[in-house]
């Protein structure tokens, strides 16, 4: 992991020092088309190898192939991943991202970026990063987000803050209730079938979000918690769709037909406003019973919407 130190300002002018973490895979920057990668709510720069969380996607002779492209990923400041936390983290929202990545692109001398993709929270930063540099990405592909925070997210993400101040077990209360937006009513049922577990004394979906608590609260801190679920509430990118034609990008929308968090529906009328300003937009949906987290599970269906992108 390298880092980059910068200058910036929070969302109250504070002008602050960060030392922004990345990581590279593939090809030596400088000697093949880069695509950059932004990071979910619990990622991290870690996106290709054997701890890659979007190795699926990115590795050698995948879809994002680590022997023709160079790969960059940021840490969003304050994530935890790289050892940096923030205690004031409503200073901070998805355009201060943005900032500091384009700085970080900046320094490493980077002018044109072949494609950048993201998911969730980090394609919301993307949808920021191509419309305050219109002209440095040839392909944006923002995957299960949106460019504006809905009132549905917020008041999700609005909970999400009460428990993670609140509760006396804040991240794994805090990721059950989570898990049950990211997943559908249909998958959770179909996956469980009311299933008792005798040895355990309690329902197999209860033992499931208990272990999904756990397994979060052992590799993520509090803090860091705190900073991702506040910048999904600061989604605010464009006035409405249609100022998203100064992007100069070819942009590929891709959502999930039964996402609760940021809906299909949502994204369909993105995109037919887009269609209608500009001809290089396109629209692909996953089919799933999962929901958000369809994007981390159908692997092989966005491989194939994607490979046209990378060939």
């Amino acid at each position: 992991m390298k880092k980059i130190k910068i200058s910036t300002k929070s969302k109250s002018a504070e002008i602050f020092q960060v030392n922004l973490s990345y990581e590279m895979f593939g090809c030596p920057l400088g000697h093949a088309p880069i695509v950059l990668v932004n990071h979910a709510l619990t990622g991290n720069s870690t996106v290709a190898g054997k701890k890659g969380w979007w190795k699926s996607l990115i590795g050698d002779r995948k879809v994002i192939d680590n022997q023709k492209f160079t790969i960059l990923a940021f840490n969003i400041p304050g994530n935890g991943y790289d050892g940096v936390l923030v205690d004031n983290y409503k200073d901070f929202t998805v355009k201060c991202i943005s900032n500091l990545f384009l700085q970080g692109l900046k320094n490493l001398n980077i002018n044109k970026i072949h494609t950048m993709i993201g998911g969730s929270l980090g394609g919301a930063i993307a949808w920021q990063m191509a419309y305050d540099a219109p002209d440095l990405f040839e392909n944006l592909i923002p995957v299960v987000t949106d460019f504006q925070t809905s009132d549905w997210v917020r008041a999700q993400s609005y909970l999400q803050d009460r428990i993670l101040n609140f509760s006396k077990n804040p991240i794994q209360d805090a990721r059950v209730n989570a898990m049950l937006v990211y997943r559908t009513p249909f998958s959770i049922n179909h996956r469980f079938q009311n299933q008792f577990d005798t040895e355990k004394n309690e329902f197999k979906v209860n033992d499931w979000l208990d272990y999904h608590g756990r397994a979060l609260e052992n590799r993520f801190q509090l803090k860091a918690y705190r900073l991702m679920n506040h910048l999904i509430s600061t989604i605010d990118v464009a006035p409405n769709a249609a100022d998203l034609d100064k992007i100069k990008s070819n942009i590929h929308i891709v959502s999930v037909n039964t996402d609760l968090f940021f809906t299909a529906e949502r994204n369909r009328k993105t995109y037919k406003i887009l269609k209608g300003l500009k001809n290089n937009v396109y629209y692909h949906e996953i089919q799933s019973i999962h929901g958000h987290d369809a994007f981390l599970m159908e692997y092989e269906q966005l491989n194939q919407m994607l490979k046209p992108i990378f060939e």
